[in-house]
């Protein structure tokens, strides 16, 4: 008698276990998301920055918004989770099963990063909105009141920006963040494998969780410079203001030279602490809670 197959989760509970483990995750690392926006827009168009390091942002922003003011944005980054993880989970899955052999073969290593970058850049443009809202809010903080755009929570940044600045507005700056999902997915992929080969070469490391670990950090060192220069463009341009009716910046290479001539070349790395901090634990939280929802479902719906 054939075995019976075990019961798997039904692919839309995959995926909305998946949104819900990025926003469990967001929780812990939005205050590493709002210092790096704020180092990001720190001394914008001249060299004198507002913050010297991201410890004396972190520092200046629980002193001058108190313990609130950490989690700033915290909607914006839920729901970016929630359409972005989501929409890339989603697309994954259905690329990388059409591409499946028929032997039940996976695809090959350059397949699959055409299919992590595609996946990437089509869950960057969902989530594009939210991010939006989340670069504005996270950088209010540090204007003037009389300045400050003043959200109250994601749903009235969304509505107030498409009632004041128009629907297309939402999807301001989605190339740069298309493009950043892209160099994000590729370097990830690509540094993470030849870190790996290179520790187990090396003969000090055996294929192991230690090895995972320590390759899983050179990769996200290598993934952070990669794709800083991109990040910054796309928070400058998400965050830009209307001059006498004419945008800050016409384009993302109009951001890039500004910022080169004016901040410095090193200056494209503004954030790069936060950034990094932020990887890591990001993604280590997100499985964690993807595990322990899966075994839950599992305990609780599958094996009853």
């Amino acid at each position: 008698m054939a075995e019976a197959k075990p019961k798997t989760s039904p692919k839309a509970i995959k995926f909305l276990f998946g949104g819900l483990a990025g926003m469990g995750a967001t929780v812990f690392v939005q205050p590493l998301d709002l210092v790096k926006n704020r180092m990001q827009l720190s001394g914008q168009g001249t060299k004198a920055r507002e913050y010297k390091t991201s410890f004396h942002a972190l520092v200046s922003i629980l002193k001058n918004e108190g313990v609130g003011g950490i989690y700033t944005g915290l909607s914006a980054g839920l729901l970016r989770q929630a359409t972005y993880t989501t929409t890339r989970l989603g697309i994954y899955t259905i690329l990388f099963e059409k591409m499946t052999g028929a032997d039940g073969r996976p695809p090959n290593f350059f397949l699959k990063a055409l299919i992590g970058m595609t996946a990437g850049a089509t869950g960057a443009f969902v989530g594009t909105p939210a991010e939006v809202a989340l670069i504005r809010m996270t950088a209010d903080g540090r204007l003037p009141a009389d300045q400050r755009r003043g959200y109250s929570n994601v749903f009235n940044a969304l509505a107030r920006i498409t009632r004041e600045e128009g629907l297309t507005t939402l999807w301001r700056g989605c190339i740069p963040t298309m493009a950043r999902a892209v160099v994000v997915n590729a370097a990830q992929l690509a540094s993470y494998s030849q870190s790996k080969q290179a520790l187990l070469d090396s003969g000090y490391f055996g294929d192991d969780i230690l090895c995972h670990f320590c390759a899983s950090m050179i990769s996200g060192l290598v993934t952070t410079a990669a794709s800083m220069p991109v990040d910054i463009v796309k928070t400058r341009i998400q965050n830009m203001r209307m001059i006498d009716g004419k945008p800050e910046y016409k384009n993302g290479l109009e951001v890039l030279v500004r910022v080169v001539g004016k901040e410095g070349f090193f200056s494209l790395w503004k954030g790069f602490t936060p950034y990094y901090a932020r990887l890591g634990p990001h993604t280590v939280l997100t499985f964690i809670f993807l595990e322990q929802m899966n075994r839950l479902y599992k305990t609780h719906v599958l094996d009853r």
